[in-house]
């Protein structure tokens, strides 16, 4: 089991995605996210095109988004439980999105990419002790634990298939 992290284990701005998480276990969570988001998915994959405004990403690319980003904080989670001392860079979201080019995506390839990212971090986030989880290092400028990485990635995800719900479906 991995708790939701405290307030002070993550960037304040993370605040909105972890507060979204409404089960005190996060593989568990996890967990049910990496088969109820692809069912979502899949039952709307007639709206991969579509985008809500015109300069608002379509479903696609939110999804693509969703899947760099998880790369991201799992690959920091990854770091900092093994005790990477460097500063880890921050990305820019929209930089990323314009260099995917998910145009030439085949809308099931992105889910299952999603699956695949997805059972990755569950491998690594299942192997990690709670020394590993309490770990601290500095990303995009700020000091994070492995815990709180946990919590960024659960609750990013949440936020989005809100988005999804509310603005795309």
């Amino acid at each position: 089991m991995i708790s939701i992290p405290n307030d002070s284990e993550y960037n304040p701005f993370y605040k909105t995605y972890v507060s979204k998480i409404d089960n005190n276990d996060l593989l568990e969570f996890l967990t049910e996210q990496s088969e109820s988001l692809p069912e979502l998915l899949r039952a709307n994959s007639d709206k991969a095109d579509y985008r809500y405004g015109e300069d608002k990403w379509t479903v696609a690319e939110v999804l693509n988004h969703i899947n760099d980003a998880e790369r991201v904080f799992s690959y920091r989670a990854f770091a900092i439980a093994r005790g990477e001392k460097q500063a880890l860079p921050g990305m820019d979201q929209n930089d990323y999105a314009d260099a995917a080019d998910t145009s030439n995506r085949d809308f099931e390839s992105l889910i299952k990419e999603f699956e695949a990212i997805r059972a990755s971090t569950l491998a690594l986030l299942s192997s990690l002790n709670e020394k590993q989880l309490s770990n601290e290092g500095m990303a995009s400028g700020f000091p994070v634990t492995t815990r709180g990485l946990v919590g960024i990635i659960a609750g990013h995800a949440v936020h989005h298939v809100q988005i999804l719900k509310e603005r795309y479906f």
